[in-house]
């Protein structure tokens, strides 16, 4: 996990990016701290969604990261690091078929196993911290209503070590990261875009007024938009308001 990485774990907690953001209202803390939570009552996805998760069965964390020279115009490149290091980390561990479903959710063939919640601070122009929230389902076996959603276990049928996959998770999220604000979004696009979820392939989204349409996904602009072709017509920029992949 590295030297430098201070864990507070704690039994139970509303959402460990909240307790992360308390925490630092009441005084600094150390690059790399994170929050590790056994039962996290309301965590949060993407536009408000809960995400649910059974005690003591899954890995629910944040990571507070420092930032000097990123400027806030360039906020995709941290989707895009954590994206990466999750995905390099999972693959340690030979979970199959592993993509990324643009912009915040990790897949394991067509099943979510992992959620990522990143809330910044600005500074001027800059990002001045980030608290990196991260949701893996890991021995949790039901999801009830959740058909989409799988873990590492319903996946592998393997137990997995909490604590030794949290090690891995933060070794590739701490390296990832520490060299993040000298990297440029072209650097990292190649190996973002190969890991797109349903990438090049026909697929169906929803519009925000409700009418469905077939899009390929093409990739991720400069600023994070997804790059879509519409059947029939030119690729252009969306962002998350505009449309839902239905998969």
């Amino acid at each position: 996990m590295g030297k430098q990485t201070q864990i507070i774990k704690l039994d139970a907690t509303d959402s460990t990016n909240r307790y992360l953001k308390d925490r630092l209202h009441s005084g600094p803390l150390a690059d790399h701290t994170v929050v590790w939570a056994e039962n996290q009552r309301l965590g949060r996805g993407q536009m408000g969604t809960i995400w649910q998760s059974e005690p003591g069965k899954n890995l629910t964390f944040s990571m507070l990261k420092y930032f000097e020279h990123l400027e806030a115009d360039r906020h995709f490149l941290l989707n895009m690091g954590v994206s990466l290091a999750l995905c390099e980390a999972l693959g340690q561990f030979s979970i199959p078929n592993v993509k990324i479903k643009w912009p915040n959710d990790i897949m394991s063939g067509n099943q979510k196993i992992c959620g990522i919640l990143i809330e910044n601070a600005l500074q001027g122009s800059r990002l001045r911290h980030s608290i990196i929230g991260i949701g893996l389902n890991v021995n949790q076996e039901g999801f009830g209503a959740l058909d989409r959603a799988g873990s590492l276990k319903s996946i592998t049928g393997r137990e997995f070590d909490l604590e030794h996959l949290l090690g891995a998770l933060l070794g590739a999220l701490c390296s990832q990261l520490g060299v993040l604000e000298r990297r440029r979004m072209a650097e990292l696009m190649p190996a973002y875009d190969a890991l797109l979820f349903r990438k090049d392939l026909p697929s169906p989204f929803k519009r925000t007024n409700g009418t469905n349409f077939m899009g390929i996904v093409r990739g991720v602009g400069e600023h994070g938009k997804l790059l879509l072709e519409e059947e029939g017509g030119p690729v252009r920029e969306v962002d998350l308001k505009e449309v839902r992949l239905l998969y």
